[in-house]
């Protein structure tokens, strides 16, 4: 089911108020095509300006730049490394505390790794597609494979040639599927728009 259109006062209070500009063909998308439809729904909340389907605890991170997954790769072997084990500590209770902190810090780097970026679909499993609102990454979309390889993919029309992440009409006129990396999804996927026009 598509959802109404936004008028461009909505999109202008919405901006204003989540203190983001969003890419411009996601602009035109929430504007002449869908608020939601495909997508998850931009709508107005109880709190506000927000997308369904997403964590509101994360509108802090939202204006943040997407960072780029090769930016914090290094921070992130770092990370795992630093993972306390049982046998330096001298009693269980002091394990435990040393790894929650641990873990706890494990969780504002990971999410840290979207800031600035809204999940638009959810595929289950806990993978979902990413939209780059801020930072130079703005208006690329993005595969959050997290769940079962620790990974935030570009979705690209050339994996083999660097993988360039693909703008966010490209993404509608292909569906993230077909712009996985090979091996990554089913058997090769033809196109599938987001949205048929």
């Amino acid at each position: 089911m598509t959802e109404s259109p936004l008028t461009e006062a909505e999109i202008v209070e919405a901006e204003r108020e989540l203190g983001v500009s969003f890419p411009d063909e996601y602009r035109v998308y929430l504007h002449e095509v869908s608020a939601g439809g495909a997508l998850f729904r931009l709508e107005r909340t109880g709190r506000g300006w927000w997308w369904a389907g997403n964590d509101e605890a994360r509108r802090e991170l939202l204006a943040a730049p997407f960072p780029h997954p090769d930016s914090y790769t290094g921070a992130d072997d770092e990370l795992m490394a630093c993972e306390p084990e049982p046998e330096a500590f001298e009693d269980d209770a002091a394990y435990q505390e040393a790894w929650r902190a641990w873990d706890d810090k494990v969780g504002r780097f990971e999410d840290l790794k979207t800031a600035g970026a809204v999940v638009i679909q959810e595929h289950g499993c806990g993978f979902s597609t990413l939209l780059a609102l801020t930072g130079p990454l703005a208006g690329t979309v993005w595969w959050d494979g997290r769940a079962t390889c620790d990974l935030i993919v570009p979705l690209s029309l050339d994996h083999a040639c660097g993988a360039q992440p693909v703008r966010f009409g490209q993404w509608l006129e292909h569906g993230s599927w077909a712009l996985l990396p090979p091996g990554w999804g089913p058997p090769p996927v033809p196109p599938s728009p987001v949205v048929r026009r």
